[in-house]
């Protein structure tokens, strides 16, 4: 082996270490080995001061994966045939795997025992379909993932579905963690980058990992996005605006207008605060909230606070009363309308329900129309995120919020992650850490790994009557702010968006929720999944959506009659909110001469992160 000549990746370039003099070699790893002794003394500070304060909490709980595990090696004992049958059906393959690829070696191309999907990104380097070993080996672990995922629910089958659906999940974690990708020593693409750099990738790598290390304070944070290349309000949330109301639990941002009329009708936007609400106004091409504006909409959205520990006792019911309520009162105020168009985002979109139910029940009827994104109001069948909901993992987060006071969200992104780890995880273990690059600026990343805290008391409730208990669904399941909660009697004109991907809110299970309301809304279902359904620009010819008129109670039944629609559908639900606009007025500028800004859009509360306090309001 020839001595390589290299230089450290620069930050966001991607790329592993290129060549360089021999000269600056010695340079270039003292520089990596002393990030590498930085990070790790920090990392390993973060992990004392953890365990300095008793807190081992991690998400999921480990205690409840190797329960699993145990429980699956339980079951391959009672069925000893199953076990046998999967050892046969793996030597049949690994026979035939093996006779192609000795025609391969003798000049012959059979077509592969197992396809290749395009789709998984931790093979998709040259290497492994060049080099036959490394496709052979490529090959072998996917046959044995299949084999071994399906004897796994065969042997399962007669569990009841709570502990099977557990038992399939860290099954699967397990396989996606033994890829050959994720070894050094078995992914042509890091021998490559390792020879051609003499190791300065691993080295890199490490000291990247020790960096996450140190970021999760001892626990492992991913970094999944350059954060040096994106920064709110210059080339990520700049749609111009201004914050003109705000109190300890939100502040609320109103966009200057894009052209001289208006619709009459403003609208109210209720994000998540799991994450930051410029989901919904990324880099400018893909702004919801930009495209909004110019299409003449008056538009006005809640910037959820970071809470911390002083927020431990704010309620579902606070969210409420000093979130969608009293944001509605300021809309009313600025604008002098009496009424509004709303849209809700996921668990915004759940509170946006709850609140028309209050509504309905002491007759405010100003809510014109309600559009809701990706969200549960049934939550009888939540998708994967089931893996993690149950008596004893509730009581888990809950043992561990009473003596912080929140639930960080970067453990629920973690489990979120693992929702989709090859793409989510594991891809970003081989880039990041094998090959020593930092990862790209991607603004649905970057939102992504900027999460929320979830205040204990608030979590807790809607962990237990939503999840768990499904009470959303009953007349009068739960109360708030006084008033006990019926979708049924929620007569406003709805549009629901659910996406045919998605792991967090099924597009099944919203479709299910949009019967619970008392009037029939309109129902699309975009392609792709619980992001990049929704934002799906106008203008972009990507994922499509279905449509149809009627509403019958099976949602299948509903995708059968369903017309497919290629593109974006943002303009028919444009074209749907105009029945509800109220008219052309004057283009209102932000406070609308009641209420003084108060700071720019973005706004202060979003750029709080996890590692920091909440805002203090005086």
């Amino acid at each position: 082996m020839t001595d390589p000549r290299h230089s450290s990746p620069k930050a966001g370039d991607g790329q592993t270490p290129p060549e360089a003099p021999d000269d600056i070699l010695a340079q270039r790893y003292a520089e990596i080995l002393a990030r590498l002794s930085t990070e790790s003394s920090r990392a390993l500070q973060g992990l004392l001061e953890r365990q300095a304060r008793g807190d081992f909490f991690t998400l999921p709980d480990p205690a409840v994966a190797a329960k699993s595990l145990a429980s699956l090696g339980q079951q391959f004992l009672r069925h000893p045939q199953r076990a046998l049958d999967v050892q046969m059906q793996l030597c049949q393959g690994y026979a035939a795997l093996w006779q192609d690829t000795a025609l391969r070696l003798c000049g012959q191309a059979p077509p592969p025992s197992v396809q290749y999907d395009p789709r998984d990104r931790r093979f998709k380097g040259k290497g492994w379909e060049e080099n036959l070993f490394f496709d052979a080996l490529r090959q072998a672990y996917q046959l044995t993932a299949e084999q071994w995922l399906s004897a796994v629910h065969d042997v399962s089958d007669d569990l009841d579905r709570e502990e099977r659906v557990k038992i399939e999940f860290y099954a699967r974690q397990l396989m996606d963690a033994l890829a050959p990708s994720n070894f050094a020593t078995t992914n042509p693409e890091v021998i490559e980058a390792t020879v051609r750099t003499g190791g300065a990738n691993l080295l890199q790598g490490m000291a990247n990992l020790m960096d996450d290390m140190a970021r999760g304070e001892g626990l492992l944070r991913i970094k999944q996005s350059d954060a040096a290349g994106l920064e709110l309000g210059k080339n990520i949330a700049v749609t111009p605006g201004k914050v003109i109301y705000q109190n300890e639990l939100m502040q609320l941002i109103q966009y200057a207008p894009a052209t001289e009329e208006v619709d009459r009708q403003p609208l109210l936007i209720v994000p998540p605060w799991i994450n930051k609400y410029y989901i919904l106004d990324l880099t400018p091409q893909r702004s919801f909230i930009r495209w909004a504006v110019e299409q003449g909409i008056t538009v006005f959205i809640i910037s959820w606070v970071n809470p911390d520990e002083r927020y431990a006792e704010v309620a579902f019911d606070d969210y409420l009363t000093q979130g969608t309520l009293k944001a509605m009162d300021i809309v009313e105020e600025v604008t002098g309308e009496a009424s509004l168009n709303t849209i809700g985002y996921c668990i915004g979109g759940t509170l946006l329900a709850c609140t028309l139910a209050h509504q309905a029940a002491r007759g405010d009827d100003r809510v014109s129309s309600a559009t809701f994104f990706t969200t549960l109001l049934d939550f009888s069948e939540v998708g994967p995120l089931e893996v993690f909901i149950d008596e004893e993992q509730i009581r888990y987060m809950e043992q561990h919020m009473a003596q912080r006071g929140y639930l960080e969200g970067t453990h629920l992104a973690n489990a979120f992650n693992l929702l989709q780890s090859a793409d989510l995880v594991w891809s970003f273990v081989i880039n990041n850490y094998l090959l020593g690059r930092d990862p790209k600026a991607f603004d649905l990343l970057y939102w992504n790994s900027d999460s929320t805290r979830m205040p204990r008391r608030m979590q807790s409730f809607y962990l237990r009557n939503m999840y768990l208990e499904n009470r959303l669904t009953e007349p009068g399941g739960i109360s708030l702010a006084g008033e006990a909660i019926d979708l049924g009697k929620v007569r406003t004109p709805a549009f629901f968006v659910a996406t045919e991907k998605d792991h967090i809110a099924p597009w099944q299970s919203s479709y299910r929720g949009a019967h619970l309301l008392g009037r029939r809304p309109r129902f699309i279902l975009g392609g792709s999944g619980h992001i990049a359904g929704v934002i799906n620009p106008a203008d972009s010819a990507k994922y499509g959506y279905w449509s149809y008129g009627h509403l019958p109670r099976d949602p299948e039944r509903w995708l059968a009659s369903a017309t497919h629609h290629p593109g974006s559908w943002w303009r028919e639900w444009r074209t749907w909110l105009k029945r509800h606009g109220g008219g052309q007025v004057t283009a209102r500028e932000p406070g609308g001469g009641r209420f003084t800004p108060l700071e720019e859009a973005p706004g202060s509360y979003v750029q709080v992160r996890v590692d920091a306090p909440a805002p203090t309001t005086s």
